[in-house]
């Protein structure tokens, strides 16, 4: 697993390229792909809650695919303005048997470094499940105020300064 660079910027999984592009280059099966890894995710495993929440749409998307082609990972970044003023990562999933790979790491790294130079100076504000927060920490996000309930999860608002 490596990162790539170009305006495709990818990180790899075994021998698969993952793509990074807005939510209309997705095509059709790139959305189905997308939403059934984040159903499998955060409604069977998490509880049920409305995935599609509208910012899809309006969002920058990192996809991991395995070999096969088999989307494995993903996250998006959201827009300044859309969600808080700042940009937000949000959405990152992994299939369970790829957790503790390192591979989160490399996708939330990549996500802070678009948003970084697509909004210089703006810092990133994330709400995080709150049992992650040390991971977010190794990416310099702080934690901001209490935890709350969010789709009946426990989270907490993180922020992380500009570079």
């Amino acid at each position: 697993m490596r990162a790539l660079i170009g305006p495709r910027a990818g990180v790899l999984l075994g021998a698969g390229l993952s793509t990074a592009c807005g939510f209309a280059a997705l095509g059709v099966d790139g959305v189905y792909d997308m939403l059934a890894l984040r159903c499998r995710i955060f409604i069977l495993e998490q509880g049920p809650y409305l995935d599609p929440d509208g910012l899809d749409r309006q969002s920058w998307h990192l996809l991991g695919r395995d070999e096969a082609g088999a989307l494995r990972a993903y996250l998006r970044v959201v827009d300044p303005g859309l969600k808080y003023a700042e940009p937000s990562i949000g959405r990152v999933v992994l299939d369970a048997d790829l957790r503790g790979s390192g591979l989160a790491d490399q996708l939330l790294a990549q996500a802070v470094q678009r948003a970084g130079t697509a909004w210089p100076g703006l810092g990133n504000r994330i709400s995080a499940q709150a049992h992650l927060q040390r991971f977010y920490g190794r990416h310099g996000f702080e934690p901001v105020g209490e935890p709350y309930l969010e789709d009946n999860i426990p989270h907490i608002e993180m922020w992380r300064p500009p570079a």
